[in-house]
């Protein structure tokens, strides 16, 4: 069976995307669009790993991330950031809410197989 991987992102196209990659190299990839109950679904899922977008409606992913880390059960949870803002400070807050990772949007598809092969191996 394959590793499982949480995705929570807004955008049509970028689940789209992110859910085609990884479902073809063996992951069984669960999605979700929204902050409101984000944290209940994360623990119910028990994924492997979550895939995280900043801006989400009704929670951001910072705060979703802030909470998991509070959590006996999830604080060691890898977690990959998405953004369509990079700026550094975008980068710090990620790194000071607890990501395992940050990545852009755009991204390659390359470099995300990479990185969320990298974080479950680790």
């Amino acid at each position: 069976m394959g590793k499982r991987v949480l995705l929570i992102e807004d955008e049509p196209n970028i689940i789209e995307a992110i859910s085609f990659i990884l479902s073809r190299d063996g992951w069984q990839v669960s999605t979700h669009s929204n902050g409101h109950d984000a944290v209940g679904v994360v623990q119910d899922k028990t994924p492997d790993l979550l895939i995280l977008d900043v801006m989400l409606p009704g929670k951001s992913g910072y705060d979703i991330l802030r909470e998991l880390r509070d959590e006996d059960r999830t604080a060691n949870l890898p977690v990959l950031m998405l953004t369509a803002r990079g700026q550094t400070r975008d980068r710090e807050m990620a790194e000071h809410a607890g990501a395992s990772r940050f990545m852009t949007k755009p991204f390659s598809n390359a470099e995300v197989l990479e990185v969320v092969r990298e974080l479950v191996a680790s």
